[in-house]
């Protein structure tokens, strides 16, 4: 036997001697059997308590019941050291607490860095800032309901905005130890559509509202609607928005380009359908209410406010090139500037800005340069000492102007005592060889340009790739009210009319009201009217601003609506028609050396949906095979002329 054959039983042997020897729970781990391990005690503890002496604020939430038993959620924001300080409220259905946590930081400037914190005007006005979740969203009980209507015809519970606005400055105002007893409410978009609903039976602790961008008419002119022509665009926020409570369901992309995406399903009631939008009670609505019916009508801010007292000083902030909710600013001023008989009640603020972006820097939109932080100028020189004399005690009365308007070509601001200030709307003809004129039409002139629309080639709102609706670094969305218009104006499908050169400059203030005189060999058609200011070939020190084509003013208007909003009625084919509709409100000068222009097409594609250009009776639900081509005409003789009429303003 070799050595090492001779060791290997003695090494065996002495191995089994060692196991014998370790004890017994060593040997035979039970690790189903408690206190067999030794343990490390948790690093965590049970109950750790933060310590923020050394926060600017002080931040608090709170459960505040309502009259109907459900507790919204409420964030309280307040400076360190504040006594009879004033509260501004935002109402939102976007959270809370993301709001209120933009940043971790012990100062309260990061942390309200985001959308509707007009920051600089809350720190320096000393204010207690709440944000609270709407019923239904995020961190508040109670059932959820898209711009949730007044109580009513839409609404049989005894709870809207107006109560729940009520009943939380009454609880805010009873239970924040630090405040004067002063409360402002303020907002943008849907943020913007609740201080609205707060001037409806207001709490007496509420002294001024300010709503900016706000959504009023869904229909007419806002988020869902364009005179009947349905914003497919937003479908992404619904889903985002109604799929659940805090918003954890995103809307996902499908192809690079959303003009593929949307060509690809056809119809925007299809697209929902595959995406399961029809789970969801809000789109059910607006697939059931394609007309201006008592849905809409019911629900029209402008309209509820025109019949309310007015109580409570309102400032609405209206922006020139918003994208999402263009129509109610304007609509809301003109519904309640005439029971202002005191002239101390209502005030106008217009912009040159996007949706949202008076809280942000102004000073250009685009490729659009207005000179100065136009947003700036509203926050310090309007905003801010216009909730001062209603907020803080002993504040003086601010000088602001029943209305301010950004005059856009002059970059100036101007105050007026009302709008649009007095003018008189004079006609701009569209004229034989695709001119713009002051002068009528003659006898004799050619009496139609012709285009043909084909639903398979929609004419898109801005250059492809068109990226999802978003406010993302580099997203069109913003800012796609100013993009050039060329590429449109090179396109067989469009029309375009232009003026000679000016030698004057023209000034417009109010609403631009489209005359078109149209026919279609469809029975169905949109009409898109766009009024754009051209401007010189060569601009000296703004290359990219030579022979720029901007919009000023534009719509799209659904032609089956043209005799009655809340019904459709099929057009008589290849018969001259007329579309009177308004577009969107403008503080403009055309200046010497540009021209005027305006195209007018049949599709603005995918931000709203094709029409097939054949009746329906839903186009929600129009088949591949309803979409046809149709030779559309732009009537511009003596007897059925199309012409602008332009609000001009003396300046």
């Amino acid at each position: 036997m070799k050595p090492i054959e001779r060791a290997v039983p003695f090494f065996v042997s002495l191995f089994a001697m060692v196991l014998l020897a370790l004890p017994a729970t060593m040997a035979q781990p039970q690790p189903n059997q408690p206190g067999v391990y030794p343990k490390l005690p948790s690093e965590i503890p049970a109950n750790f308590k933060p310590k923020y002496e050394s926060f600017d604020h002080v931040r608090r939430t709170a459960m505040i019941p309502m009259r109907d038993g459900a507790k919204l959620h409420t964030v309280i924001l307040v400076p360190k050291g504040a006594k009879k300080a004033p509260i501004l409220l935002t109402r939102t259905p976007y959270g809370a607490d993301g709001l209120t946590s933009h940043a971790n930081s012990s100062h309260l400037g990061p942390v309200l860095q985001g959308y509707d914190n007009a920051v600089d005007v809350i720190l320096d006005g000393g204010y207690i800032r709440v944000v609270q979740d709407v019923r239904g969203k995020h961190g508040s009980e109670g059932d959820y309901i898209v711009n949730r209507p007044l109580r009513g015809p839409q609404n049989p519970t005894p709870v809207d905005h107006a109560t729940d606005t009520f009943d939380t400055i009454d609880w805010l105002v009873k239970n924040t130890p630090e405040t004067n007893g002063k409360v402002g409410i303020l907002g943008i978009s849907y943020n913007g559509f609740l201080p609205l609903m707060a001037l409806v039976n207001p709490h007496p602790a509420l002294k001024v509202s300010v709503p900016m961008n706000p959504m009023v008419d869904g229909w007419m002119g806002d988020d869902w609607f364009h005179y009947g022509a349905f914003r497919q665009i937003n479908v992404s926020w619904i889903y985002n928005q109604v799929a659940t409570r805090k918003g954890e369901e995103k809307w996902w992309r499908s192809h690079n380009d959303e003009y593929d995406m949307w060509m690809q399903a056809v119809s925007a009631g299809e697209l929902g359908r595959r995406r399961g939008l029809d789970q969801l009670g809000f789109w059910n609505k607006l697939v059931e209410h394609p007309a201006y019916d008592a849905f809409w009508q019911d629900q029209a801010v402008d309209k509820l406010l025109a019949a309310q007292p007015l109580k409570v000083p309102v400032m609405l902030v209206h922006s020139l090139w918003d994208q999402e909710d263009i129509y109610g600013a304007p609509a809301v001023y003109k519904a309640i500037k005439p029971k202002d008989t005191s002239g101390d009640k209502v005030f106008f603020v217009i912009g040159p800005w996007h949706h949202g972006q008076m809280i942000n820097n102004a000073s250009s939109l685009g490729a659009v340069k207005f000179g100065s932080d136009t947003a700036l100028h509203f926050r310090k020189k309007i905003l801010a000492p216009f909730l001062a004399q209603y907020l803080i005690d002993g504040a003086p009365k601010a000088d602001v102007a029943p209305v301010t308007a950004f005059e856009t070509g002059t970059n100036e601001w101007r105050r007026y005592s009302t709008w649009p200030p007095q003018g008189e709307g004079k006609p701009l003809y569209l004229r034989a060889g695709l001119k713009l004129s002051r002068e009528a039409p003659k006898p004799g002139d050619t009496a139609f340009e012709e285009y043909i629309s084909d639903p398979a080639k929609p004419v898109p709102f801005v250059r492809r790739p068109i990226t999802a609706m978003g406010y993302e670094e580099g997203n069109v969305w913003p800012r796609w009210l100013v993009e050039d218009q060329r590429d449109a104006s090179g396109r067989t499908d469009v029309v375009t009319f232009t003026s000679d050169v000016l030698k004057e400059p023209m000034k417009i203030s109010g609403e631009p009201i489209a005359n078109l005189v149209a026919s279609t060999s469809g029975t169905d058609s949109d009409w898109v009217v766009k009024l754009i200011d051209v401007y010189p070939d060569e601009v000296a020190g703004d290359a990219v601003m030579g022979g720029y084509q901007l919009m000023i003013a534009a719509d799209i208007f659904r032609g089956r609506y043209r005799e009655s909003f809340a019904k459709a009625k099929a057009l008589t084919p290849d018969t001259p028609l007329r579309y009177r509709f308004a577009l969107p409100t403008a503080n403009h000068v055309f200046l010497p050396g540009h021209r005027i222009m305006v195209q007018i097409q049949s599709s603005w594609f995918p931000l709203y949906d094709r029409n097939p250009q054949t009746f329906v009776p839903n186009i929600f639900w129009a088949k591949a095979g309803d979409y046809r081509k149709a030779t559309q005409r732009i009537y511009h003789s003596a007897k059925e002329s199309t012409y602008i009429e332009l609000p001009l303003a003396p300046r």
